[in-house]
């Protein structure tokens, strides 16, 4: 007679292409409050003897509830301000006419605490602005997160894959519930069309804040640089 241990246990496939376990339930739950497992997680239950993805099993589906991002709650141009897009930095020199043609390009989200705006690896197809809350990109490297950048109200990501639809270099999560307005690829063609002496002055701003961004980065890479020459030469 098999014991409920044998029975009940699970087997999470890793990041590594391997599997691991068994893991009892209360385990789980743990892993997914740290995030060690995610909606889309591959877990092998034996009860049900197949593998499906962690937010599909009955015993783990109220644990992640409102995790995941759903497009339903996507409000095309609805509910979009011209006083909460003037939140966004790279938007704050447009007039209100502008900005209220802006929003005909634009989708409102409301993304719940730890959901995943964007995963590495999927195919890019949009830019984010953010008006409320904090998201932070990561990478997960054997098991382990890094963190790479933190975004806040104002900032924006994902803008490079309205350019080049690349694949993301990096997962995207909220650490709390935000409000973040997503430009397509599709609509950000729209714009550029139907709109040029508005897609201006966005791309403008955009750049602007782009290479700030690198003219940072490369100071702290310099900084990097001269204490490890530093402490070498000692």
């Amino acid at each position: 007679m098999q014991s409920q241990e044998t029975t009940n246990g699970f087997f999470i496939w890793g990041i590594d292409d391997a599997p691991y376990g068994p893991v009892e339930l209360p385990t789980l739950v743990e892993w997914i409050k740290d995030e060690r497992i995610l909606t889309d997680t591959w877990i092998f239950a034996r009860r049900a003897g197949s593998w499906r993805q962690a937010s599909d099993i009955p015993e783990l589906k109220m644990f992640f509830g409102s995790r995941t991002a759903n497009p339903s709650n996507a409000t095309p141009g609805g509910g979009i301000t011209t006083g909460s897009l003037r939140r966004i930095k790279i938007l704050a020199e447009l007039n209100d006419a502008q900005l209220e043609q802006l929003t005909q390009y634009m989708e409102l989200h409301r993304v719940p605490q730890w959901s995943a705006v964007v995963n590495q690896g999927d195919a890019g197809d949009a830019m984010y602005l953010i008006l409320e809350g904090e998201l932070r990109a990561r990478m997960l490297v054997g098991g382990k997160e890094t963190i790479l950048a933190t975004f806040g109200p104002g900032e924006f990501f994902g803008d490079m894959s309205l350019f080049d639809h690349g694949p993301r270099s990096a997962d995207v999560i909220a650490n709390q519930d935000s409000t973040v307005l997503k430009i397509s690829a599709l609509a950000f063609d729209r714009l550029t069309r139907e709109a040029p002496a508005l897609a201006t002055p966005f791309l403008q701003a955009t750049a602007k804040t782009l290479a700030a961004r690198i003219r940072a980065d490369n100071k702290r890479l310099g900084r990097v640089t001269e204490q490890f020459s530093s402490g070498s030469s000692q």
